[in-house]
């Protein structure tokens, strides 16, 4: 049975002091106000948030794990920049996966797998509706691979955690609607075929789903130019 979905970050590490930095870079990231290959320099940010580097790069570290941040030896750190091309690739990876998950777990669902994918599509909401961009995307990868942990096939989970860690950095990069973080009426209709035990309308939902958030994403948008990063994280 499935007991709980947080993100994989959120169960290694326990709250530090690096967290609110975290937090901060990443709902800056998502909200578009650091854009993709900014360049995020320690002493900087160090300076911006009154904390030490080595707080400041254990932060980086966190975000190059979420793959938000890229980091590269001898020149820093930098707002990750998927292409379009490994964004399309990487949605139909997923369309490739993640049916046969979802068809996996509606065969085998119970009902506390259910309720729990309920409550945790409750909290996906609330974060979307209160503006927390960047909460409402990662509450809604974390739903996926809830769905992959319900199928209980851990080589698949794994894909699934990979992609959807991908994706996420995409849409928060790539958005052109607010509701590409969850179609409400998608991950119901999801956890309405687990619930019923119809493996195959399961399969095809979650094709459909995952090409909507494709079609969601503005892969042509130009980048827009950072005037100053105190400004941008404020």
């Amino acid at each position: 049975m499935l007991k709980t979905l947080r993100p994989e970050n959120d169960r290694k590490k326990p709250a530090a002091r690096w967290s609110p930095i975290y937090h901060g870079l990443r709902d800056a990231i998502v909200s578009h106000r650091l854009t993709p290959g900014t360049k995020l320099p320690e002493d900087e940010l160090a300076s911006i948030y009154s904390v030490s580097r080595t707080i400041i790069r254990a932060a980086l570290q966190a975000l190059a794990h979420d793959w938000l941040v890229r980091l590269e030896p001898n020149r820093g750190a930098f707002v990750a920049q998927p292409s379009p091309k490994e964004a399309r690739e990487v949605f139909e990876a997923r369309a490739l996966v993640e049916p046969r998950v979802a068809a996996l777990a509606a065969t085998i669902a119970k009902a506390d797998d259910v309720e729990l994918l309920r409550s945790h599509l409750e909290r996906e909401h609330e974060a979307l509706h209160a503006g927390r961009d960047s909460d409402a995307i990662m509450l809604s990868a974390m739903f996926h691979v809830g769905i992959a942990e319900i199928a209980d096939q851990s080589v698949l989970t794994g894909f699934v955690r990979d992609l959807v860690s991908h994706s996420s950095l995409i849409i928060a990069l790539y958005w052109k609607r607010r509701d590409t973080t969850c179609e409400s009426h998608a991950h119901h209709a999801l956890v309405d075929a687990i619930e019923a035990g119809d493996p195959s309308r399961a399969a095809d939902l979650m094709k459909e789903h995952l090409y909507d958030l494709l079609s969601g994403l503005d892969l042509e948008r130009s980048e827009r130019k950072l005037g100053n990063l105190a400004d941008a994280l404020r």
